[in-house]
């Protein structure tokens, strides 16, 4: 794609490092749609595990409701049709009845929006992050930066269906795959550079909005090792369909390395805070 003309910042030296890494990683959870596939992804986050529980419940209330208003109008129409029933009651008020029609919806709500409210709280921030990562959007691409580790900055690009390698998902596949350590809590720091887009990645239960000039705020800790793929979920341009990005979870070790490698290829010293081209050390 001619996209990735414009920001190529150390693209191969970055590549080559997350290749290293998912050669090391060996067969892996992938966190992508699949064929006829009816339900959500499998959860790989604490927040998508309360998700998916919320979903659950609320299926099931739904499940209720549905039983109990066909029974309602299954008994109505045996109970009260022409034949049973020749001589119509005038009743024009029942105050329980009212009553109950408007105190039992009242209180599916509360059962639903108690256990919404503790999600909402639980996904918004971490009070002790391990790391942060900041998410920025493009039309139409993906850049993340790591402040934590001297500002290392990698751009993702999709990769075009010539360039797939096989076992790639099309239209998900990127050329740079964001590295993050498993079981670590990590800050996500959104935002975007042109228009609004939403960072998605639906395995680990991420979905905030990117704005110009405005920060929003996230966070995940991924559970277990694997590759979760994901993309744009707000409509931002022509070529919002093809703005995904991935991330692949490692080991703390792995993690390490891969940083390592990376700060080398970018002409980083650890704990300077800034980039120093390689010839200049």
């Amino acid at each position: 794609m001619s996209l990735h003309l414009l920001r190529p910042r150390n693209v191969c030296a970055a590549a080559l490092a997350a290749t290293a890494v998912a050669v090391a990683g060996g067969a892996a959870l992938a966190g992508q749609p699949e064929p006829w596939q009816m339900n959500m992804q499998s959860p790989a986050s604490p927040t998508m595990e309360r998700i998916y529980g919320l979903h659950n419940y609320i299926t099931l209330v739904m499940i209720a409701i549905v039983v109990l208003v066909t029974a309602l109008l299954g008994w109505c129409v045996l109970r009260y049709n022409h034949r049973r029933n020749p001589v119509p009651s005038r009743t024009s008020h029942h105050t329980l009845l009212e009553i109950a029609w408007t105190a039992v919806p009242v209180l599916i709500l509360v059962t639903i929006a108690i256990p919404s409210f503790r999600l909402l709280y639980f996904m918004d921030r971490t009070e002790e992050a391990d790391m942060t990562l900041k998410v920025i959007g493009h039309q139409w691409y993906w850049s993340f930066e790591y402040p934590d580790h001297d500002d290392v900055a990698i751009d993702s690009f999709m990769k075009g269906d010539e360039d797939l390698e096989d076992g790639e998902p099309r239209l998900l596949a990127v050329d740079n795959v964001i590295v993050l350590p498993v079981q670590a809590n990590i800050r996500i720091i959104v935002t975007s550079d042109d228009v609004i887009h939403s960072f998605a990645m639906p395995a680990l239960g991420l979905k905030t909005d990117a704005i110009p000039g405005r920060l929003n705020e996230t966070w995940v800790r991924i559970e277990q090792p694997g590759l979760y793929y994901g993309q744009c979920s707000e409509l931002c341009g022509v070529n919002h369909a093809f703005m995904p990005a991935a991330i692949r979870a490692v080991p703390q070790e792995e993690f390490d390395a891969w940083m390592s490698e990376t700060q080398a290829a970018q002409g980083i010293i650890p704990g300077s805070g800034r980039a120093t081209e390689l010839a200049e050390r």
